[in-house]
């Protein structure tokens, strides 16, 4: 035992022996560099498998969590995942999910990678949004006079949630509010509004869309979504070069809505949120202050920090 002791103090020896501090400028750099590579590495990993943060950008989730609120996220619960995107830069990255130990839940707050506007069959920009999830794959869900009601049950508003009354048009824009609201919800051509959407069955993997002439519309980005390709010859449907005239769904998906239901833009607005795109659910404010003042005018900032915001638990 004494001459393995003895031989490890050796090794160890010889070990610091050869390796000398920086000397020279260069060697200096080299030195800065790796110890800079491993601090990237090392938050890259921790961001994906384990804890990430995030800023609240909009108040479409108030009061429960407000703009200039920074949150903590568990990642590890849905499903941590390999690196998504290269730190301080925000470029994304291929990435692989793990099996997490829960699913999302109708109630949960959740983090997730925005899937795009209604009409795009890829995002623009690679982004995190931060929504209340209403229901899940296989749940039929209606909002009717501004109540929301999954599988026939009322989802009451959450206790922190608000209705932005500042929101409203005037009287004498209403019909043409009303429209804009048809024109632009989702999906395409069900003329739904804010205050009334659905009812609509969530996708789930599995289920089978019937597609004729008045489907085309609605489900055609649903499905060049899941990566195929779709296209239309008077009156047949061709998914993947194969006549058809139904689709099975590959993915579950999930409806997000913002606990400030007057004031989000969410999937009424930009469609079903892919199972596969929720990261993680916030814990807790740890931050939060006006992100709309410059960082220069430190005496204003510091002002704006909302001490009664922050170790906020977020339910």
């Amino acid at each position: 035992m004494t001459d393995l002791i003895n031989k490890y103090k050796q090794w160890k020896q010889e070990k610091d022996a050869k390796r000398k501090e920086p000397e020279t400028p260069v060697e200096h750099i080299i030195a800065w560099f790796k110890t800079m590579f491993g601090a990237i590495f090392f938050i890259m990993i921790v961001n994906g498998l384990l804890f990430g943060s995030f800023v609240v950008p909009t108040g479409s989730m108030e009061n429960t969590v407000a703009t200039g609120d920074f949150v903590f996220v568990n990642r590890l619960i849905y499903a941590p995942s390999t690196p998504q995107m290269i730190p301080f830069i925000n470029k994304p990255l291929p990435f692989y999910r793990l099996p997490g130990y829960a699913d999302p839940k109708v109630g949960d707050v959740i983090v997730f990678i925005y899937p795009g506007d209604r009409d795009d069959i890829q995002p623009r920009d690679f982004t995190y949004y931060l929504k209340r999830c209403v229901g899940i794959a296989g749940d039929t869900l209606e909002i009717r006079k501004t109540k929301v009601y999954v599988n026939g049950k009322e989802f009451s508003l959450p206790r922190d949630g608000k209705f932005d009354l500042s929101m409203e048009p005037p009287t004498e824009f209403k019909e043409q509010w009303l429209q804009a609201q048809k024109d632009h919800s989702f999906p395409i051509g069900r003329g739904y509004t804010r205050d009334d959407w659905g009812p609509m069955r969530i996708p789930k993997a599995g289920d089978v869309i019937t597609l004729d002439k008045n489907a085309i519309m609605e489900w055609q980005t649903f499905i060049r979504r899941e990566g195929n390709t779709f296209a239309v010859e008077g009156e047949k449907i061709f998914i993947n070069g194969k006549e058809t005239t139904s689709y099975t769904v590959k993915k579950d998906y999930c409806f997000g809505l913002g606990d400030n239901r007057n004031n989000s833009e969410d999937s009424r607005y930009w469609g079903f949120i892919p199972m596969e795109n929720v990261i993680g659910t916030p814990m807790i404010v740890y931050w939060s202050w006006d992100t709309g003042r410059p960082i220069t005018d430190i005496f204003k900032k510091i002002s704006s920090i909302r001490w009664s915001r922050i170790g906020t638990i977020i339910r």
